[in-house]
């Protein structure tokens, strides 16, 4: 159903039961799947790619051109997937030539005025809060959650099922599995009540918590945790993805656990 007030390009390839409020703009080279809901005063910019049964708040913008100096025009996509959220003036930015793509998974709740760069690749089933601002090239792992106010530095990774507290300045990787906190970031201990929640047992629990004491509390270096982790436990889907992790962190890892009380 289209309101007459919308305006959508006639090559835009969009769903028979696609709703589109008044006053909202669609451009061509744009595909929305069925069952999406696009708000009042929502623009779809060209190379838009959005799945089925999405919602899409009023002031959104989707696949802008890229805040990049280097953006010479190419042909690239911003891809947004089934089942998610896009509240009030978030905006995403469609790709660059290094990624030719953003994309926002699957079951996703990216909440208002939060901002997703170009060549940003966000998980399945994460949590982007209110005014997150995401630089280029981030990438964020399935499950993870960005809390409120938080700033992410260019080419910084965070790990499936990270929960990292508001307002924080992200400037190193974050690890799977684990909170962050404080200012500087650093480790606040693993996310013990989202894996629960998403039917972690106990035994792997209490494994991904001794890889973060080799790693974040033994005062060990990162390669002679790594050791120890690969010595002394047996291999895992955990522990191989947090070993992997390490090993392909661009920026370093964020700090590990510290007291204010420390000299």
């Amino acid at each position: 159903m289209n309101q007459p007030l919308a305006y959508i390009h006639p090559e835009a390839k969009i769903a028979q039961n696609v709703v589109v409020e008044p006053f909202s703009t669609i451009h061509k080279n744009v595909e929305i799947g069925e069952g999406t809901w696009i708000g009042p005063n929502v623009t779809i910019n060209e190379g838009a790619r959005i799945g089925k049964n999405c919602k899409i708040f009023p002031g959104a913008v989707i696949a802008s051109v890229p805040q990049d100096l280097k953006f010479a025009g190419e042909v690239t996509t911003a891809i947004i997937g089934d089942n998610t959220v896009i509240r009030e003036y978030v905006t995403v930015s469609r790709g660059t030539i290094d990624k030719m793509k953003t994309v926002v998974g699957n079951n996703c709740l990216v909440m208002a005025y939060a901002h997703v760069a170009h060549d940003c690749m966000v998980g399945n089933n994460c949590i982007i809060g209110n005014a997150v601002q995401m630089a280029g090239h981030v990438e964020v792992g399935d499950y993870a959650i960005v809390s409120a106010m938080s700033a992410i530095h260019q080419f910084v990774k965070i790990g499936s099922h990270a929960f990292i507290s508001g307002g924080c300045l992200v400037l190193k990787d974050v690890p799977p599995y684990i909170k962050a906190a404080r200012e500087p970031l650093s480790y606040a201990g693993i996310n013990s009540v989202g894996l629960r929640r998403r039917g972690f047992v106990s035994e792997q629990i209490n494994e991904i918590q001794q890889i973060y004491r080799f790693l974040f509390m033994s005062g060990l270096n990162n390669s002679q945790a790594l050791d120890k982790i690969e010595l002394d436990l047996m291999p895992s889907t955990e522990r191989d993805e947090i070993t992997n992790f390490i090993r392909n962190s661009g920026r370093g890892l964020i700090k590990g656990y510290f007291s204010k009380d420390a000299n």
